[in-house]
């Protein structure tokens, strides 16, 4: 709890230093930094919350203009302390994907720019309170005036800060103010016009439809935000007051209209949105404004309000290939300027206004297209992004080659969710990496399916090996000339809570990559070599079993290996000849002398080294002299010509060199892969030493080494 105060606190005081220096305010930065306490703590406390609702952080960018934080550029630099640091201090012990977590940062800055526009605008409300008042006396004057005296509603109506106009109810303009003039251009062009005239692509409907009541008479008064085109061919945006004047009767009479000018706050707030919804590098829409639009295509009725259930969606994930290399070899700020660059011509392929393309992130753009016609239309896309790449670009007379992998994502909408969306397009294009770059993949839900089951597994695997989900089969090691069980080799299975037992291909190599591999292994050898020093104390007619356990290429790297496998033989007691330790061809053939130093220290402790899958890499037959190994393990591709009589010659002749040559170093055969009793005859013909393969026995329990069927699989 202590640690999460001490991190809210460091996000404030970064905050504070940030913003504090263009804060017009009577605070020290000492209590500036106080007053931002409880605004990141809402942050804090919204980011965390399991039924996310971005609105709360409205309540941010409000509180930050009641401090006095009402320059507009501040804007930046408070969007900024939170995109870069909230989910630093404010996400650890999240139970969320990181991409949720800067998918909901980046709609919380959203949220805190609109509470900070709304502030702001409301504000200046404030501030020129005074006005409006004016504005509302000049409406009570100007009524009292047109009943009792002229001169006296003269008086005001000239003098008012505010444009004043009274037109009767069909709207024919019949009085204009000064200020009034002024703000639209001249008087004539004012009276030539009807109230009902001033239209602006930019008005909504709702306008006509309040003025249409007010001169019926069922209402009295609206208040509207409107443009109206002024003589110059400019636009003046005007807060409009219109209220209904009655004679003496109660019958509507005429229209009065008080008007003031917000063009320049107008364009404060568009300026706002836009720094806050624009990135900065490339000017592209970012995060936020993707997902606002993203949300919107995802959305089953149209701008109007219709239901829309046939919509569609296409996203166009794309990311750069070989972008870290610019930047590590050139610097950042080449990197920059060449994204600068890639983001103009992603511009130029968006053809139309339901197309959208920002960056979202390093070297990360998306497209989204809202309601593409077909698949063949986002692809068309895709390919006119990879298209516009293709051609080197050129800084300070160096050509650099941009490539990028797009994944594609078309599908009906309603069916998924924003993030969904985004996290299998980010799957696809990945998978497109993965088949050589420059290209696109479309989405295949079946591939988004094995890519998120990976993903979930690797997340699970240290907590699985903390809570015994493990455990150790082992396939019994049949010697040839007799059959007499010689040894076993130790294979690990996951007992997944979900997915049932998974075999070694579907989760080793995820421990490889993310390095669990280490203590998984560690821990297979422990168990092992305590099953074999069980071997050991039982009393078999011939000699114990030898076990045998996989090490891993990542393993051999890992600087206590020799000093955990001494101390797994100390603490189990396990003669070291009892022990063999298995290594893929592919980590020892082509090795140097400092990667080989710790199997021959483990070697020279008498553990036996075996070279397993022989023959599917690029074998170099005069190496094995020089390498620490004593047996040698035949892959299996080199027996399946053995079946069934007669044996493929070839096949023959390549495994009789091969273990003529390994009895010549010393070194003993084991086959993988045996089936059939033919094969076992053939290769026990040719001098093979041991075997183990379903002829002999699946990999069991422990207690059924022994129990073997010998069921001949032809």
């Amino acid at each position: 709890m202590s640690t999460s105060r001490d991190n809210l606190a460091r996000f404030a005081a970064i905050w504070s230093r940030a913003i504090y220096p263009v804060t017009a305010t009577s605070m020290t930065s000492a209590e500036f930094e106080q007053h931002l306490l409880p605004l990141a703590r809402l942050l804090r406390d919204t980011l965390h919350a399991e039924r996310f609702d971005p609105r709360a952080a409205i309540r941010v960018g409000e509180g930050l203009v009641a401090a006095h934080c009402t320059d507009p550029e501040s804007l930046p630099s408070i969007l900024g302390v939170i995109d870069a640091y909230l989910v630093l201090y404010c996400g650890p012990g999240l139970d969320l994907p990181a991409e949720e977590c800067r998918v909901r940062c980046s709609r919380l800055q959203h949220a805190v720019a609109v509470g900070f526009s709304h502030a702001l605008r409301e504000r200046t409300l404030y501030e020129q309170e005074s006005i409006s008042r004016a504005a509302l006396n000049a409406k009570t004057e100007a009524e009292s005036a047109l009943a009792a005296s002229e001169a006296r509603f003269r008086a005001v109506f000239e003098t008012a800060a505010v444009g004043i106009g009274i037109a009767d109810l069909e709207g024919n303009v019949l009085e204009v103010n000064e200020s009034l003039t002024r703000m639209l251009g001249s008087e004539s062009y004012i009276r030539h016009r009807r109230a009902g005239d001033w239209t602006h692509p930019d008005n909504g409907p709702e306008g006509d439809s309040l003025n249409r009541e007010l001169a019926r008479g069922e209402r009295d008064h609206y208040h509207i935000e409107k443009a109206y085109p002024r003589a110059d061919g400019s636009v003046l945006w005007a807060d409009v007051q219109v209220s209904l004047l009655r004679d003496a009767a109660g019958r509507p009479q005429y229209q009065l209209g008080l008007l003031e000018d917000i063009t320049e706050r107008r364009r404060l707030l568009e300026r706002l949105r836009h720094q806050a919804t624009h990135d900065a590098l490339t000017a592209l829409p970012n995060r936020a404004l993707f997902f606002e639009r993203l949300d919107r295509a995802l959305s089953t009725t149209d701008e109007h309000g219709a239901d829309r259930a046939d919509r569609r969606i296409g996203v166009c994930y794309l990311d750069l290939d070989g972008f870290k290399a610019v930047n590590d070899s050139l610097g950042h700020a080449v990197g920059d300027r060449l994204l600068v660059a890639v983001a103009e011509r992603l511009r130029r392929c968006v053809t139309s206004p339901d197309q959208l393309v920002a960056r979202i992130g390093g070297d990360e753009f998306v497209a989204v297209y809202a309601d593409p016609p077909s698949l063949a239309a986002v692809t068309e896309l895709a390919g006119r992004i990879l298209k516009a790449l293709s051609t080197p670009v050129l800084l300070d007379d160096r050509q650099l080659p941009v490539h990028g992998s797009i994944g594609v994502v078309h599908g009906p909408v309603g069916t998924r969710g924003a993030a969904d969306v985004l996290r299998s397009a980010d799957i696809t294009m990945y998978r497109a990496k993965e088949l050589g770059g420059n290209r696109y993949e479309v989405a295949d839900p079946d591939a988004d399916a094995r890519a998120i089951t990976r993903h979930g597994l690797t997340n699970q695997l240290p907590s699985a090996l903390r809570h015994g989900e493990f455990f150790v089969e082992y396939q019994p090691l049949i010697g040839l000339e007799d059959g007499v069980v010689l040894g076993a080799e130790a294979l690990v299975r996951w007992c997944h809570p979900v997915h049932g037992v998974l075999g070694p291909d579907q989760f080793i190599p995820l421990a490889e990559s993310t390095g669990q591999i280490v203590p998984l292994g560690r821990w297979v050898l422990e168990q092992a070599a305590q099953q074999a020093r069980d071997w050991q104390d039982r009393r078999f007619t011939g000699p114990a079993p030898r076990i045998n356990v996989n090490l891993s290429p990542v393993q051999l790297t890992h600087p206590d290996l020799v000093a955990e496998v001494a101390a797994v033989l100390d603490e189990t007691g396990l003669p070291p000849s009892a022990l063999c330790l298995e290594v893929t061809e592919s980590a020892l053939i082509g090795a140097n002398e400092d990667a080989l130093k710790p199997l021959r220290r483990i070697a020279d402790l008498g553990v036996a080294i075996a070279l397993d899958d022989f023959g599917t890499g690029y074998s170099n037959l005069s190496s094995l002299r020089w390498l620490p190994v004593s047996v040698l393990k035949l892959d299996r591709s080199f027996t399946r010509g053995m079946r069934q009589h007669p044996a493929d010659p070839v096949e023959m002749k390549i495994v009789e060199g091969i273990v003529s040559l390994a009895h010549t170093l010393n070194l003993t055969v084991t086959v993988e892969g045996v089936e059939t009793r033919t094969q076992a005859e053939h290769l026990r013909a040719l001098g093979c030493d041991t075997a183990q393969g379903w002829y002999y026995g699946k990999a069991g329990p422990a207690d059924q080494l022994h129990a073997l069927t010998l069921a001949d699989a032809v």
